[in-house]
């Protein structure tokens, strides 16, 4: 599996940060050809499935993700949304994890993410990791700014 780590501090309260971070619809406005929202429930709860298909005319795929955890901000400034890939396509799981950060009003965010492409050899992971960092990278920073 591709594995990638991505981290960010920001001034922004962790309540606000994941928020951001589970707002489903803009995780799409910066991966090309691609929707993304709630097909079950809310996308606010565990169980809840959140769909991401990605498509160029008639030709595409479906990610469909199903949150497993997903504990808001409580107290400590601490949450948890895991979401289990569960497509014939891609497969593995993505957390998003926020905190508290040691700045007034500040938040620690991080999204780590295990990425099995259906059909790509083990050799091709470093380079699926890649270009996944690089492109959730950019999601990330649109959806904290």
């Amino acid at each position: 599996m591709a594995t990638f780590l991505l981290v960010r501090t920001v001034p922004l309260t962790p309540d606000e940060c994941f928020a951001r971070l589970t707002d489903w619809s803009r995780h799409g406005d910066r991966v090309p050809f691609t929707r993304v929202g709630a097909t079950r429930g809310s996308g606010r709860a565990a169980g809840d499935v959140i769909l991401a298909r990605t498509a160029l005319g008639p030709t595409g795929f479906d990610d469909p993700m199903e949150i497993v955890v997903f504990e808001p901000p409580g107290v400590d400034g601490a949450g948890l949304c895991r979401l289990e890939k569960r497509g014939r396509v891609v497969r593995g799981w993505a957390e998003f994890r926020v905190r508290a950060s040691g700045n007034a009003g500040g938040a620690q965010v991080v999204w780590v993410e295990e990425i099995r492409v259906r059909g790509l050899p083990a050799a091709l992971d470093p380079l699926v990791a890649g270009v996944a960092r690089l492109v959730f990278g950019r999601v990330l920073e649109a959806l904290l700014n």
